[in-house]
């Protein structure tokens, strides 16, 4: 006869639970590397002098991609990633992953693909720089990366967001 190994039920949070001092910690999490994505959209859309000068903006005809890209020509994989800079399928497909991951975030609806997305282009971004000037491995890429998994994985789209909308509720996907 075989044993039988009796697992805590963890009930899902949703949203008529009273919130906890960390469920707040995570919402603020979410809004805030969701703030980081949309801000590179919009820095890199319209040049407003932060990272992109006006006149390298994407609507005057810049490349959000070619500056990074192009910088990492001595990096490990710096072939690789150099001759993707410039392009517009990279530069679309990365522009498009900065705003999508960042009004997600924000909004708590799609934080799980978000995070998923967010991950990905962090982690490759991450490969890019390799190897590290002040690390073996380590650098803010990977802990934004962590965060990202983590707010998925606490459902911080609930907390200070949309996540609780029924259509949200009813449809894993958009959590």
């Amino acid at each position: 006869m075989a044993a039988t190994v009796n697992r805590p039920v963890i009930p899902e949070r949703t949203g008529t639970q009273p919130r906890r001092p960390v469920d707040y910690v995570w919402a603020i999490a979410r809004i805030s590397i969701g703030w980081i994505f949309l801000w590179a959209f919009l820095d890199k859309t319209f040049g407003w002098g932060f990272a992109t000068p006006a006149n390298r903006a994407w609507i005057s005809g810049g490349s959000p991609t070619t500056g990074f890209l192009k910088g990492t020509g001595e990096n490990a994989l710096g072939g690789f990633f150099g001759s993707l800079a410039g392009q517009a399928w990279v530069d679309w497909l990365f522009m498009a992953g900065l705003l999508g991951i960042g009004l997600a975030l924000i909004l708590g609806i799609g934080t799980r693909i978000a995070a998923g997305a967010g991950t990905l282009m962090l982690v490759l971004m991450w490969a890019a720089e390799l190897p590290l000037d002040n690390n073996p491995f380590m650098d803010d890429h990977i802990i934004y990366s962590i965060v990202l998994i983590g707010l998925a994985l606490a459902d911080a789209g609930t907390t200070l967001g949309l996540g609780n909308l029924p259509v949200v509720q009813r449809n894993a996907w958009l959590k």
